[in-house]
């Protein structure tokens, strides 16, 4: 199954790394960048959630919160949490029920049981609002935050007011 721009996200509830209950339904209302990566605390991984981390406040000024997801465990999340400073939920998802349902297990993911490198954000009504299949990154989380601030019409950010 391959999402499409305007589907509905499909739902999913579940435990982040810090015992947080996340479910898309409660975020409804709400811009949603889910995030998947392939393994946590690997260099790649590590890039990309930091540059996430340094424009969260852009993001949350635009009403957007941020999940990221692998397919890693609890206990893997908590310690690439701590190691990379997150303030954002990430989701383990051991299980891959998320992952399959965002259609993010590509061949090599089912060879490795890893995620691919992928992000939807999702609108305040539950569906795709873009889909990266292939991400850098190095600059994604600039490039998501540039999506998100076209779709709202709201271009301020933290280092436009300074």
């Amino acid at each position: 199954m391959t999402l499409r721009v305007g589907d509905p996200a499909p739902p999913f509830s579940a435990l982040s790394d810090q015992g947080q209950q996340i479910s898309l339904d409660a975020l409804h209302g709400k811009w949603v960048v889910l995030f998947f990566y392939p393994r946590a605390g690997s260099r790649g991984c590590s890039v990309e959630a930091r540059g996430f981390e340094n424009l969260l406040h852009d993001f949350h000024r635009l009403g957007t919160d941020i999940i990221g997801i692998s397919t890693d465990t609890e206990a893997h999340q908590a310690k690439f949490r701590q190691g990379c400073t997150l303030h954002f939920p990430l989701i383990p998802d051991s299980d891959k029920k998320i992952c399959s349902r965002y259609g993010v297990m590509g061949l090599l993911g089912l060879l490795t049981g890893q995620a691919d490198r992928q992000t939807f954000l999702i609108d305040r009504e539950g569906k795709i609002a873009h889909h990266w299949r292939f991400v850098n990154p190095f600059s994604h989380a600039s490039e998501v935050l540039e999506q998100v601030q076209g779709l709202t019409g709201y271009t301020e950010t933290r280092e436009s007011q300074s």
